[in-house]
C-alpha cells in the first residue's frame, strides 16, 4: 500500500511539474477588446483552430464595455495589446494620455449599420431623437458624430446622445427607449427580426477609409517584446485567412457565439477583412481627424503607427504563401 501511495504521489508531483512547465512555455498576452462583434469573433476563430498555441502564446481576452475604458487599462499597464477600437485608442494617444503605436489595421472601413425606429424615414427625422453610444469618447461616439455631421446635423444641438452599454442598446431599441444607434453588423438581423426598426445606413457601403479594427501596443513594448508581437500579428494574419476562406468554420463560430442570421453578416465582414493588415496613412489620418480637439498633442498619422511588424511578415512571403494554397 505504501509503495502504491508513493507511486501515486510521484505521479501527481510529476504531472504538476509538467503542467507548470507547459504553462510557463506559453507566453501570456493580455488582449483587450470592446464590443461583441468583429474582433471577438475573429479571436474565437483563431482559438478554435489553435493558432495562438501553435505559436506558444497564451492569449487572454479581456472584455471592456467601451474603447475608452480599454484605453485607460492600457495607460495603467494592464494590457499588452488593445484590439478592436482603434479610434478610442488613437484618441488617447492624440490627447497625450497614452504612449502607444498602431501596429495593424485589419478592417479599414465601418462594419456597422446605423439603425432607427421604423417611424424614422430620413436623417432629417433624427432631430430631437434619442441616440445611444457606449461611452463619450468611444468609437461609437466618434462614429455617430461623424455620421450626424455627414447628414448635416449638429450632434450637440439636433439630437440627444445617451450613454448605454453595447449589450443594452438592442433591447432598448426594441422597447422604444431609444430612437437610433450604431449597431455592429452581426447584431443587425436580430433587431430587424423584432419588426421595430430598420437600417438607415449600412456603413460598409460607404466608400470611406477609416482604421476601425486593429491592434495598438505600448511603444516601449515594440523594443522589449517585439518577438511576442510578431508571433501575435502572424497568428492574426493566419486567423484572417481562415475566417475569409473557411466559411463553414466561420459560420460555426458565429452560431456558437449566438450570432443570429450569420449568413447576412459573414460575407460582409469577411470581405472587409484585409489580407495584409498594414496601418495606412489615409485611414489612420481619418481617425485622427475625427477625434481631434484643440488640445490634441499628436495629430499626424505617421506619428501614431508602426507598420514594421506586418511589413516584416509580408517580406518573408508568409502572406503570399497563405493565399496561394
Amino acid at each position: 500500500m505504501q509503495k502504491i501511495s508513493l507511486i501515486l504521489l510521484v505521479t501527481i508531483v510529476a504531472a504538476t511539474i509538467l503542467g507548470a512547465n507547459s504553462t510557463s512555455a506559453q507566453q501570456l498576452v493580455r488582449v483587450g477588446y470592446s464590443g461583441t462583434g468583429v474582433a471577438k469573433n475573429l479571436h474565437k476563430t483563431i482559438e478554435r483552430v489553435g493558432l495562438w498555441k501553435k505559436r506558444g502564446l497564451d492569449v487572454r481576452l479581456i472584455y471592456f464595455t467601451s474603447g475608452a475604458t480599454m484605453a485607460q487599462a492600457m495607460v495603467g499597464g494592464d494590457l499588452e495589446i488593445a484590439d478592436s477600437d482603434v479610434p478610442a485608442m488613437l484618441n488617447a494617444i492624440s490627447a497625450g494620455a497614452l504612449d502607444a503605436k498602431l501596429i495593424s489595421v485589419y478592417v479599414n472601413r465601418f462594419p456597422f449599420a446605423f439603425v432607427v425606429r421604423n417611424e424614422i424615414k430620413s436623417a432629417e427625422d433624427l432631430k430631437g431623437k434619442r441616440l445611444a453610444i457606449s461611452r463619450f469618447g468611444s468609437s461609437s461616439d466618434v462614429t455617430t458624430r461623424m455620421l450626424l455631421r455627414h447628414f448635416k446635423l449638429d450632434p450637440d444641438k439636433d439630437v440627444r446622445i445617451i450613454q448605454a452599454t453595447g449589450t443594452s442598446r438592442l433591447p432598448a431599441m426594441v422597447a422604444g427607449q431609444l430612437d437610433g444607434t450604431l449597431l455592429g453588423i452581426y447584431d443587425v438581423p436580430a433587431l430587424l427580426d423584432s419588426g421595430c426598426c430598420r437600417v438607415l445606413v449600412d456603413m460598409l457601403e460607404l466608400p470611406l477609409e477609416y482604421a476601425r479594427f486593429g491592434q495598438v501596443v505600448p511603444t516601449n513594448g515594440l523594443k522589449t517584446r517585439r518577438d511576442l508581437f510578431l508571433k501575435f500579428v502572424e497568428g492574426l494574419i493566419e486567423g484572417i485567412h481562415v475566417f475569409k476562406t473557411n466559411k463553414e468554420l466561420a459560420l460555426s463560430v458565429l452560431k456558437q457565439e449566438g450570432v443570429k442570421g450569420p449568413e447576412y453578416s459573414y460575407p460582409r465582414v469577411a470581405a472587409a477583412m484585409r489580407e495584409r493588415p498594414f496601418p495606412e496613412i489615409k485611414g489612420v489620418q481619418a481617425v485622427l481627424d475625427s477625434v481631434k480637439t484643440p488640445k490634441s498633442k499628436v495629430t499626424q498619422a505617421k506619428d501614431v503607427m508602426d507598420p514594421s511588424l506586418v511589413e516584416e511578415i509580408d517580406r518573408s512571403g508568409y502572406i503570399a504563401k497563405l493565399y496561394s494554397r
